[in-house]
């Protein structure tokens, strides 16, 4: 029995595709150009939104599901961040009070009740020439650590991934990673007993005529110690990140550029800072954030030897107003100031890191 076929009815059954669709040249010739594939209409606000679901994995019910243990392996830890670092910024707002925490039995109430002044003590702040001499202090350290700590690690690093034997390495590694687990106590005492004016160099020199020295109480090159204290404890750390972004080089980029004539010094240049650049670039962006935080129980633990003059910082002058002379207001208002400043460069740091090509703490 034969089937009688009409156009219409081709039309309804022939394959629409891209790749079917084709549409004669203007030239009439033999030459065929993909059509464009017709956008699919008559989809409903439904559908749409069904197949956004799919596309993000499902229902919240369906991630929550199948996300649970993950979100129960990192609930402690947002749980602590959200009791110890985010509530506690609710707290700022005794920056616009004359806080007294005497006003109440609980010091949390005593926020309800103490007298609101708006920006005075911001005022205050302004025009204390004893925080501006904190602001220049802590700028200073945060430049010298910037320019003397934060390479150091990097060329450890390399030096370590260089060398061939193992064993070396590993012991290598153990020995500049150990200063880190040591307290700011111990690491200060390790520097007074060699640098002090009772320590093995001073002591040396007396030995043999020489008029000794004292480092630790000498002003003048506080910072530099400062900054030779934290390169010590902490140039370790550093090293185990970069070593972890060394390690994921791939060995054939390293044999490709040594058939090509690369020397040892070329390799680096141009296989193994190009894959460090992307955490150095984060750690850089972290490094500008943390700018105004310069190490308070380093620097508090040093602050009498030499005098607030040269040792005094951000932190430790919001302690020192704070805690020590119960001026919590104008402590706070201080400690906000100084957490504005900070966000405000980490993002201007990451805003260069984007337009440097590399992601930063966050994509664009």
């Amino acid at each position: 029995m034969a089937h009688s076929t009409t156009p219409g009815a081709a039309a309804r059954t022939a394959p629409s595709t891209a790749d079917d669709a084709v549409e004669p040249s203007a030239g009439g010739g033999g030459s065929t150009r993909a059509a464009k594939p017709a956008k699919p209409s008559g989809v409903s606000r439904a559908e749409k939104k069904a197949l956004k679901k799919a596309a993000n994995g499902g229902t919240l019910r369906t991630r929550l599901k199948r996300d649970r243990t993950l979100i129960l392996m990192t609930l402690p830890a947002v749980l602590l961040v959200l009791v110890f670092n985010y509530i506690p910024i609710l707290g700022n707002v005794v920056a616009f009070q004359e806080y007294d925490p005497y006003i109440s039995d609980n010091g949390f109430v005593a926020i309800f009740h103490s007298p609101w002044v708006g920006f005075d003590q911001f005022s205050r702040i302004f025009e204390d020439s004893k925080f501006w001499e904190a602001v220049q202090n802590t700028f200073v350290l945060f430049s010298l650590q910037l320019l003397l700590f934060f390479p150091i690690p990097i060329v450890l690093a390399l030096l370590i991934n260089s060398v061939i034997r193992p064993r070396v390495r590993a012991v290598s590694q153990a020995i500049l990673y150990l200063p880190h687990f040591f307290s700011w106590v111990l690491v200060i005492t390790v520097f007074q007993q060699i640098f002090g004016g009772a320590g093995i160099i001073a002591q040396t020199l007396r030995q043999h005529g020489y008029e000794g020295f004292d480092l630790m109480t000498d002003p003048g090159i506080f910072k530099f110690l400062v900054t030779a204290e934290g390169v010590w404890k902490d140039a370790g750390w550093g090293i185990i990140v970069f070593l972890a972004a060394l390690a994921s080089v791939s060995p054939d980029l390293y044999e490709a550029s040594a058939m090509d004539g690369a020397g040892r010094w070329r390799r680096m240049w141009h296989v193994t800072l190009p894959a460090l650049r992307p955490v150095i670039a984060l750690l850089l962006v972290l490094r500008v954030g943390d700018a105004l935080t310069v190490g308070f129980e380093q620097i508090l633990l040093q602050r009498d030897a030499v005098g607030p003059g040269a040792a005094e910082v951000l932190d430790t002058f919001v302690w020192w107003n704070g805690v020590r002379n119960q001026d919590f207001s104008y402590a706070a208002a201080a400690g906000l100031i100084k957490g504005v400043v900070s966000l405000g460069l980490v993002l201007a740091a990451n805003k260069v890191a984007h337009l440097m090509g590399e992601q930063g703490v966050y994509k664009k």
